[in-house]
């Protein structure tokens, strides 16, 4: 693996797909804040879970981008549309998979079955995370499509 290339992109990538989210969390295109949502699996304060969720959020990110890096030497190919055809699973993953399942490991959130509590006051995100919203799944899965063609384009095979 190339080390510097995926050190380098993976950030580049990963701040790339948090600005895309929060904006379009920001411009009201979707109630979904992934930082705020990893923040309060920590604490219950919200003004540190946004700081820690936001952390949090950057290293898996990054974290993620190995993945990507091993993905792309496993297949000896590094491209941009190779990218974002991971970028297309990973993001169908989230939203298909770890989405509906949050709210049985998140500490504070509701689940479908039993609504919000005073320990559990987060909206379940739902299938695709629909409950935040009708483009959400739209903007998850083009932000996550985004970060893997910019890993693709640049990452570097060893």
């Amino acid at each position: 693996m190339n080390l510097p290339s995926v050190l380098l992109w993976g950030f580049v990538s990963t701040v790339v797909l948090t600005t895309l989210m929060s904006a379009a969390q920001q411009l009201g295109l979707s109630r979904m804040s992934i930082p705020f949502i990893v923040g309060t699996m920590f604490t219950g304060d919200r003004w540190r879970a946004s700081a820690l969720g936001f952390a949090a959020n950057f290293v898996y990110g990054w974290l993620f981008a190995f993945i990507y890096a091993f993905a792309f030497e496993s297949v000896h190919l590094a491209a941009w549309w190779l990218g974002g055809l991971f970028g297309v699973v990973h993001g169908l993953a989230i939203l298909v998979t770890l989405m509906p399942l949050l709210p049985s490991f998140h500490p504070r959130m509701a689940s479908e079955e039993r609504g919000p509590e005073p320990t559990r006051a987060l909206e379940p995100p739902g299938f695709m995370a629909l409950n935040y919203g009708n483009r959400t799944p739209m903007i998850t899965l083009a932000s996550h499509i985004i970060y893997g063609m910019i890993l693709g384009a640049f990452y570097h095979l060893r």
